[in-house]
């Protein structure tokens, strides 16, 4: 099956309008929008964003960056298994993302996301309850679309269907936000369960979600922004999300469950016993013939000393799962790219799902973790207060212009502290703390 020309053009345009016009310049849009997010300076801030914050302070262990990386390779095989296992007439065929398309979305899933993990996104979301909340996905769409280094009014100025890729949660802010409990006296109370913020496109941004899915009919656009809600005090939740959002959502997923596993392993944070007795009898009992036979020498590979056996096993694990993934079709959306999304058969989706909820359970939940989640929380909390106390004085003059801009726009600013905090790495969130709380460490010839 064809797909006429005028019909993809749409997704290729830019915000600005801009036609790329460089001399002997033969790359793709898609190919461009690739190079933008691997020079940025918010991709490199990867680099120094942890995955699990209780293994950082080694050079074994994943960062967000080589994350992203990672996710970006999934990614692009799960296309390739698509397209190559699947009949060359099939309708999602002419849809499926290219190369580049697909990394751009991979690469850039996480480029919001603020120091010290999601204990970092909570505690941004607590100081910004009242002007429009913090949460990741929706930090790294406005970069994309309108933060980012690359023009000054539309961020990063990427295509429209690469924002369509990363926009994991369509729906506003106030669509899906629930209520909260009374905030505490203190910081030192802060209970982080409670303010977790939804997922979800921040307010701001409506004009931004608005221009992303123009291409689609008024009934797509209905049915994408549909809201399911557990009951009425609790967040609600967007039901849908695009074709390549799926497929980048699924690796992430899997990059998570394999590869944040193997970290693990390799730190003495999840022994043979544990594996043993806590996840082996829930693995063996799913009807998969792959985990039957193989689920023995997974075990043996996984815990053993010599690293090549141990990749083996991964790199087993991980083609399992991608050429496992299927097209399934959902016919209450007419547009391919929402009508198309890329799953899991039940077993291998039970499989994924048992390892990240075991990873949740001995891994990101014990204590000595959630003691450095909780600590990271406090910095950023306290320095929120600090900077929003008074901007002009101690935030970083190019920042505190911006602030000031936004305070002149009838804005109150927060947004641009937000921002600021949020961009920052661990390792400067931490030296920042230290500049302005701890009296024996900091300089004026600091660079901030």
């Amino acid at each position: 099956m064809t797909v006429a020309n005028d019909e993809m053009l749409p997704w290729q345009e830019r915000q600005s309008g801009h036609k790329e016009s460089r001399d002997n310049d033969y790359r793709t849009p898609y190919q461009r929008d690739r190079a933008r997010i691997i020079h940025s300076a918010a991709f490199r801030r990867l680099q120094s964003k942890t995955q699990i914050l209780a293994i950082r302070q080694n050079d074994y262990s994943r960062t967000r960056l080589t994350h992203s990386l990672e996710v970006a390779q999934i990614g692009n095989g799960i296309v390739h298994h698509l397209k190559f296992s699947s009949a060359a007439d099939a309708d999602f065929q002419p849809w499926l993302a290219d190369d580049a398309l697909i990394e751009t979305v991979c690469l850039s899933h996480d480029i919001g996301h603020p120091p010290f993990g999601h204990g970092g996104e909570i505690a941004l979301n607590y100081m910004m309850l009242e002007h429009g909340g913090f949460e990741g996905n929706a930090q790294s769409l406005r970069i994309l679309g309108k933060r980012g280094s690359y023009s000054e009014n539309y961020g990063m100025d990427v295509t429209r269907r690469a924002l369509l890729g990363i926009l994991k949660y369509p729906v506003r802010h106030n669509q899906v936000v629930g209520q909260y409990p009374d905030k505490p006296n203190n910081f030192r109370q802060f209970k982080a369960a409670n303010w977790a913020p939804p997922k979800c496109v921040y307010e701001d941004e409506k004009a931004l979600l608005d221009w992303i899915i123009a291409p689609f009919s008024e009934a797509d656009k209905t049915a994408l922004q549909d809201v399911h809600r557990s009951s009425p005090e609790a967040h609600g939740k967007a039901s849908h999300a695009s074709f390549d959002t799926s497929i980048m959502d699924l690796a992430d997923d899997i990059a998570y469950g394999v590869h944040d596993l193997e970290d693990a392993i390799v730190l003495g944070m999840v022994t043979k016993e544990m594996w043993q007795e806590h996840l082996e009898p829930k693995l063996s009992a799913l009807a998969s013939p792959f985990l039957k036979d193989h689920l023995n020498t997974l075990r043996t590979q996984l815990f053993s000393r010599q690293s090549h056996l141990r990749k083996e096993a991964i790199g087993n694990l991980v083609s399992w799962f991608i050429t496992s993934c299927q097209v399934v079709e959902n016919p209450n959306f007419e547009h391919p790219l929402l009508r198309y999304q890329v799953g899991l058969p039940e077993g291998q989706r039970q499989a994924l799902a048992l390892l990240k909820q075991f990873e949740m359970q001995h891994i990101i939940q014990r204590p000595e973790v959630q003691m450095l989640v909780y600590k990271g929380q406090q910095m950023l909390l306290e320095m929120f207060e600090a900077y929003s106390a008074d901007p002009a004085r101690l935030l970083p003059r190019e920042i505190a212009r911006e602030w000031q801009k936004s305070c002149d726009q009838g804005e109150s600013g927060l947004r641009i502290i937000c921002d600021y905090m949020a961009s920052m790495t661990d390792d400067y969130a931490s030296r920042m703390y230290n500049k302005l709380f701890v009296p024996s460490l900091g300089s004026v010839f600091e660079p901030m």
